[in-house]
């Protein structure tokens, strides 16, 4: 049985917890903050990009829950080969790949039942989230600009959760049909694209380090939809940002932020 478990990147840590594996996690990446009363006293590795590989090594793990979620993680990746330690690499890109990486870390930490119990779960999330959603019959599709990074402006593409997320509450990710995983935006396309919901979650950053002002006041910008109607929102990167259970949070709280009235059963704390 894998009995000490390292975790290199946030989302990592968060599935472990959905699969009650918390106990036997011995380290963590500096940004893995959540649940608190779990990792505050564990062991940091430094940044997700640049993890100490010799603390990392004096843990003496069984398993190490690797990622490739963000641009640059691969570094991380050639080390753990050249060290030759044992590792799973979570690269998800969708819900499927979701259920499917706690499907992968479930048979990896012989907990294949409370695998199969969590994606249960999650997946009936998702289907009361659509329901309730569909239930409006409303066939306005709005159109959403998330904004990842403001220097320069950094945005999902169509190969990223957020695209999913967003179709799920019967909306649009603005730069759906741009490829690959980000994109790189310029002020003028976010303005000619008209977005009617604008979400900073700018990666790594605490929602309260931002003000909508930091949007709304951009040059330009006064005509657009969005901050026009006061539809400018801060919202919790952790719950948009990280591809675990905390997405599905994040998903049912944006359904309610978009459609007030929607009648939604809360499941988390």
């Amino acid at each position: 049985m894998t009995q000490r478990i390292v975790s290199i990147c946030p989302s990592n840590t968060e599935l472990l917890h959905a699969l009650g594996l918390m106990d036997r996690v011995v380290g963590v990446d500096d940004y893995s903050d959540w649940p608190t009363e779990w990792v505050r006293d564990l062991p940091k590795l430094g940044p997700d990009l640049n993890i100490d590989m010799e603390k990392l090594q004096a843990l003496k793990p069984d398993l190490i829950i690797a990622s490739l979620s963000v641009p640059g993680m691969e570094k991380n990746i050639e080390r753990l080969e050249a060290l030759h330690l044992n590792y799973l690499v979570l690269d998800p890109k969708s819900f499927e790949d979701i259920y499917r990486d706690v499907e992968t870390l479930g048979k990896a930490c012989g907990v294949e039942d409370r695998a199969a119990e969590v994606i249960a779960e999650l997946r009936g999330r998702v289907t009361r989230v659509v329901e309730a959603v569909q239930a409006r019959n409303s066939t306005t599709e709005l159109k959403l600009y998330w904004e990842w990074w403001p220097r320069p402006l950094i945005s999902p593409g169509s190969l990223n959760w957020l695209t999913e997320l967003s179709r799920l509450v019967g909306a649009q990710n603005l730069f759906a049909d741009k490829p690959g995983d980000s994109y790189t935006a310029e002020h003028e396309e976010v303005i000619s694209r008209a977005p009617d919901f604008v979400f900073a979650v700018w990666c790594g950053v605490h929602a309260d380090k931002v003000k909508p002002s930091m949007i709304t006041e951009r040059p330009g910008w006064d005509t657009v939809p969005a901050v026009v109607q006061d539809r400018v929102y801060v919202l919790e990167e952790g719950l948009y940002c990280r591809p675990s259970q905390r997405l599905f949070d994040g998903l049912e709280d944006l359904a309610r932020l978009l459609y007030p009235d929607i009648q939604l059963q809360r499941t988390h704390p």
